[in-house]
């Protein structure tokens, strides 16, 4: 192999190494433990396997349902007491939270949606996030019209 053939080589397998996804971190603050990611098809496959590991799961989508990231996520015990402050890495965020009622607020761009869910041990509650493409033209659905 010629000095070029070996610095192409040396380059792709550098550059191929700086490119792959790094894996979702489980981060644990004030008792809850919890991970976002979802972005590509391995970090969401990743996640998946791991959702047995969590009993919340959100998931942040425009009304079309392209997926979002960077969404600003509170998770609140039922007294008001701030868990969880987070930015989503990726479309999907999970926590393992004590069973309980909580209040999850969610933000893009924003645009801010607040929801109370509860949560028990064994199973794993899903919540699903909407925004409108076009806040100025699109409105979400209020809930009960949504098909889930």
């Amino acid at each position: 192999m010629t000095c070029v053939g070996l610095a192409a080589a040396t380059m792709i397998g550098v550059l191929g190494t700086a490119q792959a996804p790094a894996q979702e971190k489980v981060v644990t603050h004030n008792n809850v433990s919890f991970v976002s990611g979802g972005v590509g098809v391995d970090s969401e496959e990743r996640l998946k396997a791991r959702a047995k590991e969590f009993n919340l799961k959100l998931v942040f989508t425009l009304v079309e349902g392209n997926y979002l990231a960077d969404i600003q996520v509170s998770l609140k015990d039922a007294s008001g007491k701030t868990l969880v402050e987070d930015v989503a890495d990726g479309p999907f965020f999970m926590a393992k939270l004590p069973a309980g009622a909580y209040s999850v607020t969610v933000g893009n761009n924003g645009q801010i949606q607040t929801r109370k869910v509860s949560v028990r041990v064994g199973g794993l509650r899903t919540e699903y996030f909407r925004w409108p493409s076009n806040p100025q033209t699109d409105f979400p659905l209020p809930p009960e019209q949504r098909r889930e």
